[in-house]
């Protein structure tokens, strides 16, 4: 099992773009609207914080490699090069980075026309870390740190996360 997670943060901030921009999916008039139903719950699929606690009773499994978002955005070589070993897969150096350039955000939104129709204007928005800094108030950081330590601090899935690095102000 693949289990790709991203920090909550911009979890939080694409997921308020992306219900914005599907019409099925409730809409929000405000950050401030979406940012309390996130954090009581009030998701389509639950709460996140609740998904990644789940998960981490899983994340020391051998049948288990997590892996990041953001891992695969500072080293996208390395990540592919850690999902190949994981499943078996032998690459050349040279396959590596056809599939790192291939699965680039990058290179997806070019595609994303041919690959998702119209949907791919709503799946590809940016693509980065941090945009959540554009978002967030003291207040929502603050809670959003108690939420997070309450739930998976310190723990493998949590410290996987690197919360200290992408989700302090």
């Amino acid at each position: 099992i693949l289990l790709l997670v991203r920090n909550p943060k911009d979890v939080a901030t694409s997921f308020y773009h992306f219900c914005n921009a599907m019409s099925p999916l409730p809409s929000y008039e405000t950050w401030d609207d979406f940012f309390i139903a996130f954090m009581t719950k009030k998701m389509p699929w639950g709460s996140y914080f609740e998904y990644l606690s789940e998960w981490n009773k899983y994340a020391a499994d051998e049948n288990v490699m997590t892996i990041t978002y953001e891992e695969l955005k500072e080293n996208p070589v390395l990540g592919v090069e850690n999902i190949a070993a994981f499943f078996g897969i032998s690459l050349t150096d040279e396959e590596l980075q056809s599939v790192a350039e291939r699965s680039s955000f990058k290179s997806m939104k070019k595609n994303s026309q041919k690959t998702h129709g119209a949907f791919g204007n709503v799946l590809f928005r940016k693509g980065g870390v941090n945009d959540w800094k554009n978002l967030f108030s003291e207040d929502q950081n603050e809670k959003m740190d108690k939420t997070f330590e309450e739930h998976v601090g310190g723990t493998k899935l949590g410290t996987k996360l690197k919360y200290e690095v992408y989700c302090k102000a």
